[in-house]
């Protein structure tokens, strides 16, 4: 099992499909990593060598934001629109959606589940 920026790589799939299991590495960064270091599309995981994983380690630790470094990024900046106070920063604050999706009926994963209203029932 291959270790990569922290994480452990499944051994069986694809080098391409296998790179995504890292936070902050998507399908089209895979592909591009990949042709950097020169590994074939087909190639699984353990058929590689140590020193395309070391090739592979050393691409994603030079070019990309991944894993603990993004997860800190990201809630630092959603912190800095929380602390200034903007309407995103409030709609977090709140738990509600922030880029403007419909709120009356449904949001039900940022609202959480719904509760029940008293004396609605007659």
């Amino acid at each position: 099992m291959a270790r990569i920026a922290g994480v452990n790589i499944p051994t069986n799939k694809r080098v391409v499909i296998a790179l995504t299991y890292i936070h902050g590495i998507g399908d089209a960064k895979s592909q591009e990593i990949c042709t950097k270091v020169g590994i074939p599309a087909e190639r699984r995981v353990n058929q590689l060598t140590d020193s395309e994983v070391i090739q592979i380690r050393e691409s994603i630790d030079r070019d990309f934001i991944v894993e603990g470094d993004l997860r800190r990024e990201v809630a630092m900046n959603i912190k800095r629109l929380m602390d200034l106070g903007c309407y995103r920063g409030l709609r977090h604050r709140k738990g509600l959606p922030v880029h403007g999706q419909r709120t009356h009926t449904n949001a039900r994963t940022r609202k959480g589940p719904a509760k029940a209203i008293a004396g609605k029932k007659k």
